[in-house]
């Protein structure tokens, strides 16, 4: 018998492959991206919300120097609050840690020991010793206390935003005004649910319909906006907002990473004319460019999500 006839079949090994990886992939994916029973992406909530402000029995009060963020360069969710900072003027005020996402740790650690902690998991455990949940970024940390005040981005910057005036450069700056709360959060909704939330519902989708249904609300919202920026500077007119730093921070990354490596991959955020300028537009804001690296970016997504790219191959 030769050796050809003594291999197993071609198609057996194959269809025991996929087999195989498949059950593997799909195990990856609950500990990456935690799904309903539909195989749709539910972001889990954060669990430390505390707030920061002048109240008479507040734990946590506006301090120069008192309060530390950290943050991955490579995330949408803690870029935010990179940009808030900088437009904020509260570099001299809050200062940053970074982070390094490393897949065989498993999580976030640190550029820098920091705090004694030399990963994102041990920041979390030194606040909450018994601290079991996911550690994620941003983190607005508290130096006095040795505790998370914050690891939601939506609140972290409306906190930048409005409870360190009394010693940011730009005080007079508010992204969050009164009368525009009412729009903001309404694009906020939209925005989160469809497009921040919407690249990783496609990428991380675990049925084909799912996928596409998350694919389809993305580009829907996408056309809208696009519409909507065709009379418009911003999202609530010609004031530049939270909504659009929200957006601004998927949006930068949308065609280097998410078109491809999370396959929304309908159009790139350059085949679009409004939003192409509505991007270029605050991207040309003082100082934005230097709150992030589409280099970093790239290496990060694609290098360390394994269940999407198990080669590790970074795309040029």
């Amino acid at each position: 018998m030769t050796k050809k006839n003594q291999s197993l079949p071609t198609s057996f090994l194959i269809i025991t492959g996929k087999f195989v990886w498949k059950k593997l992939w799909l195990l990856m994916m609950s500990n990456l991206a935690p799904s309903n029973n539909k195989g749709s992406y539910n972001r889990p909530s954060s669990q430390f919300r505390h707030q920061i402000n002048q109240e008479k029995n507040s734990i946590y009060t506006p301090e120069k120097g008192r309060y530390s963020l950290y943050i991955g360069i490579s995330c949408p969710w803690a870029h935010r609050t990179l940009i808030v900072r900088t437009l904020k003027g509260l570099e001299d005020v809050i200062e940053v840690n970074i982070l390094i996402p490393a897949v065989n740790e498993g999580g976030w650690v640190m550029e820098k020991t920091s705090e004694n902690c030399q990963t994102l998991r041990q920041l979390y455990q030194l606040s909450q010793p018994n601290y079991k949940g996911r550690c994620t970024v941003p983190v607005l940390w508290d130096k006095k206390t040795k505790t998370i005040v914050n690891n939601e981005s939506s609140e972290i910057i409306i906190l930048l935003n409005s409870e360190f005036n009394n010693f940011a450069k730009n005080a007079n700056l508010n992204l969050y005004p009164d009368d525009l709360k009412i729009k903001i959060e309404s694009w906020n909704e939209k925005i989160y649910h469809n497009i921040n939330n919407g690249v990783y519902r496609c990428g991380f989708a675990q049925t084909q319909s799912v996928y596409e249904e998350a694919c389809k609300e993305l580009f829907t919202l996408l056309d809208e906006i696009e519409t909507y920026l065709s009379h418009n500077h911003y999202l609530c007119g010609d004031r530049l907002t939270l909504a659009d730093i929200r957006l601004f921070t998927t949006l930068i990354r949308f065609d280097t990473v998410y078109y491809s490596l999370f396959k929304c991959s309908l159009k790139m955020i350059k085949d679009y004319k409004n939003l192409s300028r509505y991007l270029d537009n605050i991207n040309n804001l003082s100082q934005i460019k230097n709150t992030y690296d589409l280099t970093v970016i790239k290496k990060d997504y694609y290098g360390n999500l394994f269940p999407l790219n198990p080669s590790g191959i970074i795309p040029l």
